[in-house]
């Protein structure tokens, strides 16, 4: 739901980090693991990611969605926020971080916290450089 929500960023501006090669095989994994339907193993798997490179927005992002489908909305919220913090603050990244923090305060039933969240999603969306 928040991947989705978030949109694919098609022409707007995307910060994308270059990754090293074993936080990607890590990611990749999670992902996979995911789709399985192994959560647990899914989170390992970021966790360790998180350890080599913890301060990767797009890794805190993917672990807060993991968090809040494990129902640790605390946790989310502070791995969303943090990722906020160290990332770029456009693009698709920062309307996942936003969606996040959305569904946590929905989870806490803070509707207003909630509303003002979903706006700052949608603050985060920002056009690419005009190319000639």
């Amino acid at each position: 739901m928040i991947r989705g929500a978030a949109g694919d960023g098609d022409g707007e501006l995307a910060v994308q980090p270059i990754r090293d090669p074993m936080v990607e095989d890590l990611r990749e994994r999670a992902v996979a693991l995911e789709a399985g339907g192994d959560l647990d193993a899914a989170v390992a798997a970021l966790d360790q990611a998180l350890d080599i490179v913890d301060g990767d927005p797009a890794l805190l992002q993917e672990r807060a969605e993991l968090a809040i489908l494990q129902g640790d909305f605390e946790r989310a919220g502070v791995l969303a926020e943090r990722g906020y913090a160290l990332g770029s603050q456009v693009g698709p990244l920062c309307r996942r971080h936003w969606i996040t923090l959305e569904q946590v305060r929905l989870m806490a039933g803070d509707v207003d916290g909630a509303a003002s969240a979903r706006g700052q999603a949608d603050g985060c969306r920002v056009a690419g450089p005009q190319r000639y």
